[in-house]
């Protein structure tokens, strides 16, 4: 199940994250030293490429609407425009993680300029990002889906199961509110949730400013053109990103075949390789290659650009280490929503199972 990032951030980090024992046949600077030395260096003119590629797309889109102005055309764009606000999305994520350039004031800029049209908190959305990446495979501590135990699962009321697991292409927008199930409560956007350090005050605030003034503007043209207007030019796209980002999300973690850990057995190269590669088709380009995500997981800082190098690198050393689906998309999500409900409540290293398995009393 592929999908997302610890923070190497200096070479003593890296050093110690590479000294953990482990029981894998390689290490990480054997992975590191197997990719060309500039797939780690990100470009800005690059970078800044692909932002305003995407911002051309969304006006080019928005003009087109306006243009025809057409209900029956209406669907086509939502399904085209919420893409493009996906993949700006993911440019608002190179920035998160540091890879869209060396300057930590362009990623600030461009990260904010990037999430705050989708309603994204950029520092809020970015620290909490980085937690994940840090704990990824790690039951206890990971911070983006991970699996419930069978405990759990069994105490959970209806709407709890509901939001869960029938609904879960909706509930990133809550998720920025209340964070997820099994977690002490915390808001994206106050600035004492536990989501965040004191240290980390005003960059949450200046988030949640940009947020407000955001909801502020739209609160505006639906006074001045009302619902309808909304609708058609706003919300519908965004119903569309909040699919495309709980759906890729979903399947990055979510996978019957993908291991997670308990306490000592889990350490960061052991958790960033409970991941997978998918393969988007058509939309592989379009969302700057997010489904390249087992390398990604591993080098957090690398550009979208230079992922498939890296990952083409890497596979020889990884082998059997090394996950990638071709299948379906909507295949994959099928079979994991319907086998992908809870985790046993004990062992070290542990597998999804479907609510048909669930343990008699």
């Amino acid at each position: 199940m592929q999908l997302n990032l610890v923070e190497l951030n200096s070479p003593s980090e890296e050093k110690s994250l590479n000294s953990r024992p482990s029981e894998l046949p390689f290490t990480l600077q054997q992975l590191k030293s197997a990719i060309p030395d500039y797939c780690f260096e990100p470009s800005p003119g690059k970078s800044l490429f692909y932002f305003f590629l995407d911002i051309s797309i969304i006006g080019l889109l928005y003009g087109m609407a306006f243009f025809f102005d057409s209900w029956w055309l209406w669907p086509v764009f939502c399904l085209m425009q919420g893409t493009m606000f996906w993949a700006l999305f993911v440019v608002g994520h190179d920035c998160g993680h540091g890879s869209f350039s060396r300057h930590k004031w362009l990623n600030n800029l461009i990260g904010h300029l990037s999430h705050t049209p989708i309603l994204v908190p950029f520092h809020g959305w970015r620290i909490s990002h980085r937690t994940h990446h840090q704990n990824t495979g790690n039951i206890d501590t990971d911070e983006s889906w991970y699996p419930v135990t069978e405990t759990k699962y069994q105490s959970m009321s209806w709407w709890e199961k509901l939001l869960r697991f029938e609904v879960l292409l909706f509930v990133y927008p809550l998720y920025l509110f209340r964070r997820s199930p099994d977690r002490e409560a915390g808001s994206h956007f106050l600035p004492d949730s536990p989501l965040f350090k004191p240290s980390e005050k005003w960059d949450v605030i200046t988030s949640t400013i940009c947020w407000v003034l955001m909801v502020g503007f739209l609160a505006c043209l639906t006074y001045q053109f009302g619902w309808l207007f909304l609708l058609k030019y706003y919300l519908g796209p965004y119903v569309v990103f909040v699919v495309w980002l709980d759906l890729v999300t979903f399947l990055h973690h979510t996978e019957p075949d993908i291991p997670w850990y308990r306490g000592k057995d889990w350490y960061f190269l052991k958790g960033a390789l409970s991941t997978i590669d998918r393969d988007y088709g058509l939309f592989n380009n379009i969302h700057h290659n997010i489904g390249t995500h087992v390398a990604h997981h591993i080098f957090l800082s690398m550009p979208h650009y230079h992922l498939k190098t890296a990952t083409e690198a890497i596979k020889p050393i990884l082998g059997d280490y090394y996950r990638a689906s071709n299948q379906s998309i909507w295949q994959e999500y099928w079979r994991s929503y319907r086998s992908c409900h809870f985790v046993p409540d004990t062992g070290a290293m542990v597998y999804h199972r479907s609510k048909n398995e669930i343990t008699a009393d």
